[in-house]
């Protein structure tokens, strides 16, 4: 962030980038929800589904305190891919890399959003870091949930 802008302009610039990164979450959820295979196919099916409505919510949360804070939500889907950190997942994967590719773009998330909360709370916006509060318990628990899936390493996610 650039000593330009104001400490409001940078928590609006925070909740578009997770606003964006939520959406492509989303999506990346969709996508292993889909393509999901094995002998934890079930399992996995339904996780990625829970987990990625979960993401889906925050979207519109996210979306609605910029409006709060008098700015802009992302709004036009072209922007998204631009705004976000997160990398939309590509290609053929194996259940073993949609696990460990989720569970680095909650790492990421996690760690954006303890920065951004700290920007909100400098900003003395405490309802935006009360969000970003919340949200990174979520993405905590998914992590952990996604982690203990690959912890035996007993060959069930290949």
């Amino acid at each position: 962030m650039t000593t330009t802008t104001t400490l409001k302009e940078q928590v609006l610039m925070t909740l578009k980038r997770q606003q964006a990164n939520a959406l492509v979450l989303y999506l990346n959820y969709k996508k292993y929800h889909w393509l999901t295979y094995g002998p934890l196919f079930r399992e996995l099916h339904l996780l990625f589904e829970e987990q990625g409505a979960a993401v889906f919510a925050s979207i519109d949360e996210l979306a609605e305190r910029s409006l709060i804070l008098d700015g802009q939500p992302v709004a036009d889907p072209a922007d998204y891919l631009g705004t976000a950190t997160v990398t939309p997942s590509s290609g053929q994967l194996t259940v073993k890399a949609m696990i460990e590719e989720a569970i680095a773009n909650h790492e990421l998330i996690i760690t954006e959003m303890h920065q951004d909360a700290d920007v909100a709370t400098e900003a003395g916006d405490i309802g935006t870091a009360d969000l970003y509060t919340r949200l990174v318990q979520t993405h905590q628990k998914h992590r952990w949930f996604l982690k203990e899936l690959l912890a035996k390493g007993d060959g069930l996610v290949s």
